[in-house]
């Protein structure tokens, strides 16, 4: 299971979370299938507010397989959200990173990639309590940051992005990811290279680049109940509009225990992006949890304050252009399990983001806007 439990790249939640993830055997090789999908309506107050109906989703295939003394993995991810999220995003206020239609994305969230990941893992033991892994993807996860928002077990029911994506865990669709790694007991040594740039705005196709990124990552699992990373890289020009590289640098610290019906699962999570260019450091805290209640019932949470100095960089002729401001978000949220069927688990939830700004933005966003999120989830589940 070291492969398998695996989320993205070759991070990896806390062991004792209980990934709803479905196992098969065909002849030799062992067959992992993962899969959620949200039908999401956002509606939001506001002057820079939108309001949409979109989905955001994933799926993941994985097969395993022995060689030699160790074991090799193939993994293929994809999501349908480049036909699912029209006009190439999805109102989320305050959110920034990456472009549509040439001009960078302001108040709204890219969706992903249909070629999610697409990787080979090789794991090989080398006495009693270490082992070599190797993994190269074409698409894949770099060793930089927690586990990305999409598979991070604190953020199961919580359909939108972390406002602090782009400073915490944005490198998990990287092209050209070469990584190594040694684990030995309980601390998880890796360096990666890739290609550092963000994918671009055609998110059916397959990209590629030269590696001209590196990152490493340090890890800690004192039980199976926690894990704990921190990580550095330099991206190369990570912004497409944007010049520059930046080096990013990440921490976080993971918490999970198995209850009636999930997993109470808690993220602590900074990011720190320091440009070369001009010499400034913007910083992302991040602060979510889920919690099950009574089988059915999930209680999530997710608390950030981020530096955002893009929030005016579809509009250079603004006197705010390229001005930092500190950004809170303040999300509370339910999901109520419907029924499980054929092995999907189905639910209902919402939740409602409640900001903080400075003043010189109150003109633009008003004093108190506010997002509600209504939405039904889809989980491939076969624990229940």
């Amino acid at each position: 299971m070291y492969l398998m439990n695996q989320a993205s790249g070759t991070s990896v939640n806390p062991d004792a979370w209980q990934m709803p993830m479905m196992m098969k055997m065909t002849g030799s090789w062992s067959m992992m299938f993962m899969g959620q999908a949200f039908v999401v309506d956002t509606q939001a107050t506001g002057p820079r507010a939108g309001d949409k109906f979109y989905s955001t989703n994933y799926g993941m295939f994985g097969a395993q397989h022995s060689l030699g003394k160790g074991s090799v993995r193939f993994d293929l991810m994809i999501s349908l959200e480049p036909a699912t999220v029209t006009d190439r995003r999805y109102p989320e206020l305050f959110q920034t990173g990456e472009t549509a239609f040439g001009k960078p994305l302001v108040d709204a969230q890219h969706p992903h990639n249909f070629i999610m990941g697409l990787g080979v893992h090789y794991a090989y033991p080398v006495g009693e309590h270490t082992i070599l892994q190797m993994y190269y993807a074409p698409i894949g996860d770099p060793a930089l940051g927690p586990v990305a928002f999409p598979h991070r077990a604190s953020a199961e029911e919580l359909p939108q992005a972390p406002l602090g994506h782009h400073w915490e865990d944005s490198t998990h669709i990287a092209y050209n990811v070469v990584t190594a790694a040694v684990q030995y007991r309980k601390v998880s040594l890796e360096a990666s290279g890739f290609n550092g740039t963000e994918p671009g705005e055609n998110r059916w196709n397959i990209g590629s680049g030269a590696v001209n990124s590196w990152a490493g990552r340090l890890s800690y699992f004192p039980s199976p109940n926690w894990s704990a990373q921190v990580s550095v890289g330099r991206l190369s020009r990570p912004e497409r509009q944007a010049p520059g590289d930046v080096v990013r640098t990440t921490a976080s610290v993971s918490y999970s225990v198995p209850r009636e019906g999930g997993s109470w699962s808690t993220s602590l999570i900074w990011g720190r992006n320091h440009e070369l260019l001009s010499g400034r450091n913007g910083d992302a805290y991040l602060l979510e949890s889920v919690v099950p209640f009574h089988k059915r019932n999930f209680f999530t949470g997710r608390i950030e304050l981020v530096d955002k100095d893009e929030l005016f960089a579809d509009d250079p002729q603004s006197p705010l252009f390229g001005q930092s401001f500190r950004i809170g978000g303040y999300t509370a949220g339910y999901t109520r399990d419907i029924g499980h069927f054929h092995k999907v688990q189905t639910g209902t939830g919402a939740n409602v983001t409640a900001y903080s700004m400075p003043e010189t933005l109150h003109p633009l966003y008003g004093a108190h806007p506010v997002t509600v999120d209504v939405y039904l989830r889809f989980r491939l589940n076969p624990n229940e």
